[in-house]
């Protein structure tokens, strides 16, 4: 039988004739006429101050963070569970990641945990939409108010999605977006900057061209301007050829999502009931962009062996994401024991809007038969089964 894969993008004739207008433009590189284009229609979509394309999102948040003035010393609170793409960036200024636990039924990162984590030196929280579903930015941002910290929504995941009527992306005062092959608006590789101060979008976009600005515009200028670099930049640009792509995506994220949302009301039909695994909540104040969908094994379900069992016949699966505060590079010094939880007993199935019925019944069925032909026999005191 064909593979089932764990994630495609959906990518067609549409997507491809934008290619062709740039291949016959001239202009393939960055900040050109199609990237212009894209940061506009991003800038109305979002109702934001600025929104700045880039390579991806873990530029975009590195250049957020130095936008908005992170020092080396300073400490960012961080969701623990999900990519570990915010901890990064905070190293990158050495500054200092501190891992807050997430909410056991979301995922998403726990308020409480983060107002107990602030100390004299924190400067700021970047809060992470885990895997589609956005958190809790009333109850973040009141706290960051509380302290004058500032808050960051890592939206990677989740285009598409929405919170209280607003769109994620769009709920704190500086959204990252990802548009990798697995996303809910797709181009390859990407990611978007959206900041409601343009200042603060500014500042990124020449700090994401080695602090000159867009060649392109200095192309269309009688005469010979020539840059001058002004600060210390990065090479972060995305490339008009995938701005291009994007502008069409962008245009289907509510076609692609409502199918999305289809296998996702699909999974949970034929999956309730199952004793050794639960499937996603989502709370009734958002909805989710399912970038990916993970189901929560029971704790005696041997997950590696589920695994296997699934690849071997040709169904894509993974571990789901990462607890970030057990992983060796960060030496972190919290526990967040949820998140180590979740970490351990999350698997996921196959999720992309171009998954037939057939084939979410087919991954049914064959998870249906892994978990309960690999439970863990459990042990008594005495050692015996």
């Amino acid at each position: 039988m064909e593979p089932v894969q764990l994630v495609h993008a959906s990518l067609g004739e549409r997507e491809l004739a934008a290619v062709a207008e740039v291949f016959a433009s001239g202009w393939p590189a960055g900040q050109g006429p199609k990237g212009k284009a894209l940061e506009a229609q991003l800038a109305g979509r979002y109702a934001v101050g600025d929104a700045v394309a880039l390579c991806n999102a873990g530029a975009a948040l590195h250049v957020s963070l130095l936008a908005l003035g992170v020092e080396p010393g300073d400490e960012v609170i961080v969701a623990d569970y999900g990519f570990p793409a915010p901890a990064h960036a905070v190293r990158y200024l050495d500054a200092v990641p501190v891992c807050a636990d997430v909410r056991a039924d979301t995922g998403t990162v726990d308020p409480r945990a983060v107002a107990d984590l602030i100390t004299p030196r924190t400067v700021g929280v970047i809060a992470v939409d885990t895997v589609g579903i956005p958190a809790d930015y009333v109850e973040l941002q009141a706290i960051a108010d509380r302290h004058g910290l500032f808050l960051i929504e890592d939206a990677a995941c989740a285009v598409g999605a929405m919170y209280q009527g607003r769109e994620a992306g769009a709920l704190a005062e500086v959204g990252v977006l990802s548009f990798h092959g697995r996303k809910g608006a797709s181009s390859g590789e990407g990611g978007a900057l959206l900041a409601a101060d343009p200042k603060i979008g500014a500042d990124a976009r020449l700090r994401a061209s080695f602090g000159i600005g867009s060649i392109f515009d200095m192309g269309e200028v009688v005469g010979l301007p020539i840059p001058e670099f002004t600060r210390i930049g990065h090479n972060y640009k995305l490339s008009d050829i995938a701005a291009a792509i994007l502008q069409v995506q962008l245009d289907r994220v509510g076609e692609l999502r409502a199918r999305r949302d289809a296998v996702a009301a699909q999974y949970a039909e034929l999956l309730a009931g199952e004793e050794l695994l639960a499937v996603p909540q989502v709370p009734d104040d958002r909805t989710h962009a399912w970038q990916t969908y993970m189901v929560t094994l029971d704790p005696a379900v041997d997950r590696a062996a589920v695994a296997t069992e699934l690849r071997a016949k040709g169904i894509g699966c993974g571990h789901g994401t990462f607890a970030t505060h057990v992983q060796p590079v960060f030496e972190s010094k919290h526990k967040c024991p949820v998140s180590a939880e979740l970490f351990e007993r999350h698997l996921a199935i196959p999720m992309h809007a171009e998954l037939s019925t057939s084939q979410v019944e087919r991954v049914v069925e064959a998870l249906r038969g892994a978990v309960r032909t690999h439970v863990v026999p459990t042990t008594t005191p005495g050692g015996t089964a």
